[in-house]
């Protein structure tokens, strides 16, 4: 059997309606996506004490054995790494904010690595993803889309704080904001043309035109091919803070976001590629939440802040990726960039908006299939995907959509229609936003 006929029949392409070469350029795209994790992290954790060139080399790490376990087990095309937010937590909310220090912040996230390996055993995780009414499910894939669109024209400059309205439009003139102006032209246009590979194409074209704007850098190897060393990070944890208050605090907010970001990832891309089952269902779902539980909890040990499912996957699964060979592909270019890392470096994240504005709009497709003359249903939809990009949060959006949802339906009289499960997580939402 050759290695191409293995990959075939291990991932089930035929029954996914894809192929090898469909699924290589989905993880390419993915990757070169999410490829800004590896200098944002290392930043961030760097604001709160650790050291730089580690971080990079366990981050790396840490999302190269979570989306490998996704991979090959949950069998999803969904990639993994260190959580935006929940680093920033990290590093500004428990180290520097708390004053705790990050050795004790890694601690928490080891232990809320270690709780979300009970409750995926114990299929609690996997009730919480089923507990979301099938009208939020469409309304979080619409939500991601807004929301990713919007980190991709953040990204770009085309989209800065405002101190007066809170955002703006930026100089359009700039160099950053027109390179991705440009890639949006580009990648439309091959998307138009129904080009396969149009979104990586797009991002590789962009980040060329951006050499002579002075936007992309070229690559630096000055450093050689070694990745930093991990040493420095690497099982540092402190164990005399774990029977506080303050532990405790911070625990429950690493597993609250944590797995309500999970949850809408899972959930909202998997609706947009059409991978729910019957009942509504996210495909092997266990063993996607246990990716993530396993990933946090060997981040940790490396040495850096939550490992969480990332909404970049998005572009991946509109690249035509179905199967966990496209998360293969992106683990094996993480272990790539591991040695290679300047030239993944390289592209800016100018050259990354266009894939992320128009994926957005990929995103968007379930909003026809929500029922909008029903409001029960309607309104807790719009506000979920009116919340993501408006607090920054998959999880705000979902906790807000939840407590709406039910609270309509108490009020009309239809309390019969939300599960069981569903009043358990809306006690859980409301929890979350009295702390």
């Amino acid at each position: 059997m050759s290695g191409r006929d293995f990959l075939e029949n291990y991932f089930d392409l035929k029954a996914h309606d894809t192929n090898v070469k469909t699924e290589v350029i989905a993880g390419f795209t993915t990757f070169m996506t999410m490829a800004y994790i590896l200098v944002v992290n290392p930043l961030i954790l760097k604001d709160a004490g650790m050291d730089f060139g580690a971080v990079f080399t366990a981050t790396t790490l840490s999302a190269i054995i979570g989306t490998l376990v996704m991979a090959v087990w949950a069998k999803l095309p969904f990639a993994l790494a260190p959580g935006m937010g929940l680093n920033a937590f990290f590093a500004y909310g428990v180290v520097l904010g708390m004053g705790y220090s990050w050795q004790m912040a890694l601690t928490a996230v080891f232990l809320e690595g270690i709780l979300f390996l009970l409750l995926t055993a114990f299929n609690i995780r996997e009730a919480i993803v089923n507990s979301v009414p099938l009208s939020l499910k469409k309304a979080v894939s619409c939500g991601i889309g807004l929301f990713i669109a919007f980190i991709g024209l953040q990204n770009a400059g085309i989209v800065e704080a405002n101190p007066a309205t809170l955002v703006s439009v930026g100089s359009l003139t700039d160099a950053k904001p027109l390179l991705a102006l440009i890639g949006i032209l580009i990648t439309g246009t091959l998307l138009v043309k129904n080009v396969r590979g149009a979104l990586l194409m797009g991002i590789v074209a962009t980040t060329l035109i951006g050499l002579p704007l002075g936007v992309t850098s070229m690559p630096d190897f000055s450093n050689g091919l070694t990745p930093p060393d991990l040493s420095p990070i690497l099982f540092q944890f402190q164990w005399d803070q774990v029977f506080t208050t303050d532990m405790a605090i911070v625990l429950f907010t690493f597993l609250f976001v944590d797995m309500f970001d999970t949850v809408g990832t899972l959930v909202g891309v998997s609706t947009k590629a059409n991978m729910l089952n019957e009942q509504g269902e996210v495909p092997n779902c266990k063993q996607a939440l246990f990716a993530d539980a396993v990933a946090t909890t060997a981040g940790a040990c490396l040495g850096t802040s939550t490992v969480t499912t990332f909404v970049e996957s998005a572009t991946g699964v509109s690249a035509g990726g179905r199967s966990g060979l496209t998360a293969l592909v992106v683990a094996g270019l993480f272990l790539v960039a591991l040695f290679l890392s300047p030239l993944f470096l390289m592209v800016p994240g100018a050259a990354t908006t266009p894939a992320l504005v128009l994926v957005g709009l990929f995103m968007m497709s379930p909003i026809k299939d929500i029922d909008l003359d029903d409001f029960s249903e309607s309104i807790p939809a719009f506000l979920t995907l009116l919340f993501m990009p408006m607090t920054y949060s998959i999880a705000e959006g979902i906790i807000i959509g939840m407590l709406s949802y039910i609270i309509l339906k108490l009020l009309s009289g239809n309390y019969r229609q939300v599960p069981v499960t569903s009043y358990i997580v809306g006690v859980l939402c409301l929890a979350k936003i009295v702390m």
